[in-house]
């Protein structure tokens, strides 16, 4: 699942709805749903997106962390180290390679890591 996918699950059990309710509420087909919740989609465009907030008719900061997990939730990402040093082209590549096999913990700690050095 992506993040996205995570938050709207969670939207719609908290109001208990049905993942064909909210499909034929956003005008797209339950199947296209279930694969953005499950990460087999990428990221909505914009205008998806901002039917999916006036769908559950969300208040402005929800609607902020939808847009920002939306931006984090492309299942499959390209990373560009050409410019970059040759260590960050290692890490780029070991993470690549080894993300699969990382804990949820080592994960939140490079997440942290990430925050910290505030380029979430």
């Amino acid at each position: 699942m992506t993040p996205l996918g995570v938050k709207l699950r969670a939207l719609r059990a908290g109001r208990g709805e049905t993942l064909k309710a909210m499909a034929a509420g956003i005008g797209v087909s339950p199947a296209y749903l279930s694969a953005l919740e499950h990460g087999k989609r990428g990221k909505p465009t914009w205008l998806l997106l901002q039917r999916i907030i006036a769908h559950f008719n969300v208040i402005w900061d929800e609607a902020e962390e939808l847009q920002r997990l939306a931006g984090l939730s492309a299942p499959r990402v390209v990373v560009d180290t050409a410019q970059l040093s040759p260590a960050a082209t290692e890490l780029a590549n070991r993470l690549s390679r080894e993300i699969g096999r990382l804990a949820d913990g080592e994960i939140a700690a490079i997440l942290a890591i990430l925050d910290r050095a505030g380029r979430s």
